[in-house]
């Protein structure tokens, strides 16, 4: 796929006769191919849902150069997952999902695309050690449902901080007992990585089933 830069960026696809698409966009700090989307995409395809993975164009230039790059401007990373999401020209329901960064876009373009749904995997609630510059305004849309899931150790959005918050009626807020912002627990909690990482494929999982009707016979 070329992104609007003129730059070909990867795509990844699993699961292509899942009955649902979920459009995934990576975080600022990993691709398409890091062991959290790769896990993810991989769990939820083996719940008739199709998985639809590509990477931003900074981060497509350092798997070619080998040169870290800055994220592009989010004009720029809206576009880039706008072309993934509009390639597509079949009635199959679509939600739109990202770790961190990435869920900023899914947010902001989910109207754009007709989404039924919006989720986050770590929402960037403010930057890090500034609480104070919040970034509520990309969670609004007209989705009638969105899933932000939050480990209660997120440093980009904690508990505390974020029931002081006004979120939008339409999103779900689930909590993973002491995950970080990639899910990964403490050890002394006694929970491994892999199950905090399935407890929120399985969120998901409920949310993108509930997203559109089973299509019955007349028959």
């Amino acid at each position: 796929m070329t992104a609007a830069t003129g730059q070909r960026v990867a795509i990844q696809r699993d699961n292509l006769d899942g009955r649902f698409r979920v459009v995934f966009a990576h975080g600022a700090g990993a691709g398409l191919q890091s062991d959290f989307m790769q896990f993810f995409a991989l769990g939820l395809a083996l719940h008739d849902i199709e998985v639809v993975r590509f990477n931003f164009p900074y981060w497509q230039q350092f798997m070619d150069t080998g040169k870290r790059r800055p994220p592009n401007r989010m004009p720029e990373l809206e576009h880039c997952m706008l072309t993934v999401c509009h390639q597509f020209n079949d009635d199959k329901p679509l939600i739109v999902m990202g770790k961190s960064m990435g869920a900023r876009v899914a947010f902001r373009i989910a109207d754009a695309v007709q989404a039924r749904a919006a989720i986050a995997l770590g929402y960037p609630f403010h930057p890090q050690g500034k609480p104070a510059k919040l970034r509520l305004d990309d969670l609004h849309n007209h989705c009638s449902q969105n899933l932000i899931i939050q480990g209660d150790r997120d440093p980009f959005g904690k508990p505390d901080e974020v029931k002081s918050y006004t979120l939008p009626k339409n999103i779900q807020l689930a909590w993973l007992d002491s995950g970080d912002h990639s899910f990964v627990p403490t050890k002394r909690s006694g929970f491994e990585k892999s199950q905090l990482w399935q407890a929120a494929i399985d969120r998901c999982v409920r949310l993108v089933h509930n997203s559109a009707p089973l299509q019955t016979s007349n028959e």
